[in-house]
């Protein structure tokens, strides 16, 4: 029996790779002769570089670099182990997180510092770049970042601009003699989870400028800024990202990676299925084994364990989730899931002593024990 564990952290509690071995050893137990493989996950967010860096057998570059109000501040990306592909999480230098109160405002913050990563990565050698754009403190449809790779705008009277998101209405000409020269040889993949245009009433500003600290007027400024941006975009590059789904992530910076960089836009799911070899891993399993620190409707919305879920129905094998705290039960097994089981059911602990991670694994194992021979018919 072949059996596919892919299951995703439990956040706070334990990270993918200790849960799965937690319920790999307690398959092993109860059916020593099965073949378990293990498979980290991650779904776009926390953990997804660490993911990928064990998938790669990569490690981490720690380096410094300019934060959203360009301030100098310790950051780090991904190498694999080969050294041809950078993993980089752009809110690792340009997020919102990284930012006091008084410092979010989307008329001044920049990608800057995710450009300088890139470039660093460039002349690391890398030449595959995975860019995780999910938390952005940023409104600058990505010019920063293009600044910091050696383009440069002017506006109509031909004085070279600053930085920040009230730059992007001015924008009168680009100027990419001076572009890094090994973006030439470059490819780019894009984590992207959100399907917003690049403007418009659901575009980068109106939908999310507001968490970044933008006020009403300011939002406005941004969205008519990114209008015309785009239109100067087409001019340059011959693309129209105006309405490209995902263009509008990260404040811009998705659309300004599909046409600057010719990027791929990908889902993060999708991504990390794909980049930790998932798809030719599951052929002629018998058993899929996901799950989460909580499971509901929402899982089927795009998140890793929804997709797991469809790939296992279209090969017909049976997938079931393990999860802390599971809602809407009916609607789960009505979409596919062969079983779910809540791992507190294992033990009566309040929420805060469930999550040690040793009461966790423990409580992963119980529930394996009592439900694997279920699904497995193996002597």
């Amino acid at each position: 029996m072949k059996i596919i564990l892919a299951i995703d952290s439990f956040k706070g509690s334990l990270t993918s790779l200790e849960a799965e071995q937690a319920v790999a050893e307690t398959i092993i137990q109860h059916f020593p002769k099965s073949i378990v493989s293990l498979i980290p996950i991650a779904d776009g967010g926390e953990g997804t570089l660490s993911v990928l860096l064990h998938t790669s057998r990569g490690s981490y570059r720690h380096l410094q670099a300019h934060n959203p109000c360009m301030e100098i501040t310790p950051t780090y990306y991904g190498i694999s182990a080969d050294k041809q592909t950078a993993y980089i999480e752009m809110a690792a230098i340009s997020g919102l997180p990284l930012l006091k109160e008084h410092q979010k405002n989307p008329m001044k913050t920049t990608t800057f510092g995710t450009g300088e990563l890139i470039k660093d990565a460039l002349e690391k050698g890398c030449t595959h770049f995975i860019i995780g754009i999910g938390g952005s403190a940023t409104n600058d449809a990505g010019t920063g970042m293009l600044q910091a790779l050696g383009y440069r705008f002017y506006d109509k009277a031909g004085k070279e601009l600053g930085t920040g998101g009230e730059i992007i209405g001015k924008i009168a000409r680009i100027e990419s003699s001076n572009r890094h020269p090994l973006l030439a040889n470059a490819h780019f993949t894009v984590a992207c989870d959100v399907q917003n245009p690049f403007h418009g009433p659901q575009g980068a500003a109106h939908v999310f400028a507001r968490q970044k600290g933008a006020n009403n007027e300011m939002m406005q400024q941004l969205d008519e800024g990114m209008k015309a941006f785009a239109q100067v975009i087409q001019q340059h590059t011959g693309k129209d990202i105006s309405q490209l789904p995902g263009s509008g992530a990260a404040g811009g910076l998705g659309g300004c990676l599909a046409a600057f960089m010719n990027a791929d836009l990908k889902s993060g799911a999708e991504l990390l299925l794909q980049a930790t070899g998932f798809y030719d891993c599951i052929a002629n399993a018998n058993l899929i084994i996901t799950g989460e620190g909580k499971i509901d409707k929402q899982s089927l919305m795009g998140k890793i364990t929804g997709k797991i879920l469809e790939e296992g129905k279209q090969r017909g094998i049976p997938v079931i989730a393990l999860t802390g705290l599971a809602e809407d039960i009916d609607l789960l097994k009505k979409a596919g899931f062969a079983g779910i089981h809540p791992i507190t059911e294992a033990g009566f602990q309040p929420l805060k002593e469930a999550m040690k991670p040793a009461i966790a694994k423990r409580n992963l194992k119980i529930t394996v024990s009592k439900i694997i021979s279920n699904y497995l018919n193996c002597d």
